[in-house]
């Protein structure tokens, strides 16, 4: 590893469902829970409504890591979003292992709103993880 790789810290983009995950991760700042700083969150209507497109474009633009985070099965807000998210991301992670990319970059999780000690966790254990795979360089060079 060089120098600039030492330093390194990945760049995680989690999308998260706005009744429940979302959330999670505002409790967890209101109780000053430490996360990385890297994590990116972005407040979707559902998780179901995270197009497999957008997490190929957080890819190719820089992503290292991708979190689509969603209410539990039987808890979502539509009735019925967090299913069509479980379906989704057995195929994405597929499709990323097919092109070479570690499928455990992309990772979804159900989280509720009252559960913000496990968006920390969550958050924290995934970065971890993409900080001992290294940059994600696959996707990014394929533009």
């Amino acid at each position: 590893m060089g120098v600039v790789e030492n330093n390194w810290e990945p760049k995680i983009l989690a999308f998260c469902c706005n009744w429940c995950s979302y959330s999670g991760a505002d409790l967890a700042g209101l109780n000053r829970m430490q996360y990385p700083e890297n994590i990116r969150i972005l407040r979707v209507p559902c998780s179901a409504r995270v197009n497999p497109q957008y997490v190929l474009r957080a890819f190719m633009r820089g992503a290292d890591g991708v979190l689509v985070a969603g209410c539990h099965p039987g808890d979502c807000h539509y009735s019925t979003g967090n299913y069509y998210t479980r379906r989704r991301f057995l195929l994405m992670q597929l499709f990323l292992e097919y092109n070479g990319v570690d499928p455990q970059r992309f990772q979804a999780r159900w989280i509720s709103g009252a559960e913000a000690g496990k968006f920390k966790t969550t958050v924290t254990k995934l970065c971890e993880e993409i900080k001992a795979s290294g940059p994600n360089r696959k996707l990014r060079d394929a533009k």
